[in-house]
Formats: C-alpha cells, sequence, structure tokens
C-alpha cells in the first residue's frame, strides 16, 4: 500500500460512484488518487434508473487538484439518471452534475439551496443529497 503523498498537505476527499460515469467516458485527473473502491448495495436508495448495487471510488487530492476534478467530472457524468459526486475542499463543499458545478461553503444555506434545486431537476431525490451542510 502506497503512503498518501499528500500527508503534509490540504487534502480534498470525495467519493465517485463508477456507474454514473456516461459510456465512453474517460475520467483522468493527474494528482487524483483512488484510495478505496466498495462495492455497496443501494438497493435502499437507488432510482428506478440506477443499478442496485454501485462501484464507488473514494478518491484524494491535494487541494490545488479541486477546480480540474470539478471540470473532469461535470464532462465525464451521466446527464440522466439523477447522478451527481461530491467532494470536500477546504471547508467547502463541491457537488457535481453533468455539465454543472456548484461550490458551497459550510453553512451557507443560500447556496446550498441552488445546488439542491438543481439535484432535484434532473431526478436527484431528496435522500440522495447528502453532501452535508
Amino acid at each position: 500500500m502506497r503512503a498518501n503523498p499528500w500527508l503534509d498537505r490540504a487534502v480534498l476527499k470525495g467519493t465517485l460512484v463508477a456507474e454514473s460515469l456516461r459510456s465512453g467516458a474517460v475520467f483522468e485527473v493527474p494528482g487524483v488518487l483512488v484510495t478505496r473502491v466498495v462495492r455497496r448495495d443501494a438497493s435502499g436508495s437507488a432510482t428506478s434508473s440506477q443499478p442496485s448495487v454501485w462501484t464507488c471510488l473514494e478518491l484524494e487530492a491535494a487541494d490545488e487538484v479541486a477546480d480540474r476534478l470539478a471540470d473532469a467530472l461535470a464532462g465525464a457524468l451521466l446527464a440522466e439518471g439523477g447522478w451527481y459526486a461530491n467532494f470536500m475542499v477546504g471547508d467547502e463543499h463541491v457537488v457535481v452534475f453533468a455539465g454543472r458545478v456548484f461550490r458551497h461553503e459550510r453553512g451557507d444555506r443560500s447556496r446550498r439551496a441552488e445546488a439542491e434545486a438543481y439535484a432535484r431537476k434532473v431526478g436527484v431525490p431528496a435522500h440522495q443529497m447528502d453532501w452535508g451542510e
């Protein structure tokens, strides 16, 4: 197992559900490390258009990779099916949909509400909007 190369730096952390990537998409961001891969039973959470088992890729990177990561996700995610990816960078939540990125500081209810409204519009059920305050 490799030691984390960012132990002395600020590190963003997030999760990407592999099934949320569109067919043919290439998700490649230099500096992003997959720290863990977990298969999860999502049958209690998945929508009718989502599979019941998800492959979750736990990601880490130096904070300065955040913009490149968000752009890569926005270009690789499925536009249909209510998919998104999210990560934390410092005190900021970054929530990414196909072609769209939202950022809000912890406690900023107004900016979070914008991301939630968009999530509902693209079919994300309320119980999946678990990206924190």
